[in-house]
């Protein structure tokens, strides 16, 4: 679906309303924007509650945060389903010890029932933290059916 046409615009608003209603979403201070067709950008605020024991952000921090990139960048291609991660790599080369971490989605291949999609997070410094690349199928769950997904939260 090209990017200029209004239903692309509206299924973007859609994504963004599914991912602000998502209860998991709840725990952190976080906002997606999907920006255009095969990209997403999540800021998200790192605070000490999210830290492990030698004062940074624990894995599971990070790991959410590309997961969640690549996963948009690549829903943003998909206008009917669901998709579910089935497979994710990521690296880190730099801690997280608190701020606004971006997170920057973008879909690289696939548009049947797998697609392929990377992120990487950015810290307030300008400086890559970690990146990741991931797998996407296609779920049976239609995303029409889920309460977050729909035209009302375009203007939201």
């Amino acid at each position: 679906m090209p990017h200029d046409q209004p239903g692309a615009q509206l299924h973007w608003r859609a994504l963004e309303g599914l991912y602000a209603s998502a209860p998991i979403n709840h725990l952190f201070r976080s906002h997606l924007a999907i920006v255009g067709e095969g990209t997403s950008r999540i800021t998200f605020i790192v605070e000490p509650d999210v830290f492990h024991a030698a004062g940074a952000a624990h894995g599971t921090i990070y790991f959410k945060m590309l997961d969640d990139a690549a996963f948009y960048a690549a829903n943003t291609l998909v206008t009917d389903r669901f998709l579910l991660t089935t497979s994710f790599n990521m690296f880190f080369s730099k801690p997280v010890r608190g701020g606004m971490i971006v997170a920057e989605g973008r879909w690289i291949s696939g548009r049947r029932r797998v697609m392929v999609a990377e992120s990487r997070l950015v810290d307030e410094e300008g400086d890559e933290i970690g990146r990741g690349t991931g797998t996407f199928m296609r779920s049976r769950i239609a995303l029409s059916g889920l309460p977050g997904y729909s035209a009302k939260t375009a203007g939201d």
